[in-house]
């Protein structure tokens, strides 16, 4: 599957923009990460793209969150690799990869980075640095859906926490007009 499909998918699939945009933030989150690691850039992307595909479709079914994607995508000849990290990083099965690892830190840290974005007084990523988000991270209340222990885990890809949030920020930051921030 190409990133062209996988942006028509997602785009039939949610409707809501602010989701999507979150997507696009995992999947520049995981590309960047791959790129460091010298890993699949392009597989890690769409990970990370279509981690999210059924979240309206089970949002009143949360149990379902990750298995019906799953299913979907692997009906349309997706990588098992891609498909056993979608299941991950809802807590369906356990990390097994690096690239289960990058999804599961990944996709609360991109809300974290937009929370911390939202609440600065130019309301942009451009402005953001590294300390700035690890000072929201440190404040519990503060983007409290963010799962601080779930990001966290990136020490299980060989990352500081400041490391961690250092590559995904700048990623997002190369693609802050797609996210509107």
């Amino acid at each position: 599957m190409t990133r062209d499909d996988g942006i028509r998918i997602l785009r039939e699939k949610l409707k809501n923009s602010n989701l999507f945009k979150h997507c696009l933030a995992t999947e520049s989150c995981l590309a960047e990460l791959a790129a460091k690691f010298g890993e699949d850039v392009e597989k890690w992307a769409l990970a990370g793209l279509l981690h999210d595909i059924d979240y309206e479709e089970t949002k009143d079914e949360p149990l379902k969150h990750g298995i019906v994607g799953a299913e979907y995508l692997e009906s349309l000849g997706l990588e098992q690799d891609i498909i056993h990290a979608i299941k991950v990083h809802v807590g369906h099965l356990m990390p097994e990869s690096k690239l289960d690892w990058a999804l599961f830190a990944t996709d609360p840290l991109t809300g974290l980075i937009v929370a911390s974005a939202l609440m600065h007084p130019d309301k942009r990523l451009k402005s953001l640095d590294t300390d700035f988000v690890l000072r929201r991270f440190k404040e519990k209340r503060f983007a409290a859906g963010a799962n601080r222990d779930q990001i966290e885990t990136c020490h299980n890809l060989g990352l500081e926490l400041s490391d961690f949030v250092e590559v995904c920020l700048h990623s997002m930051q190369k693609i802050s007009d797609d996210l509107g921030l």
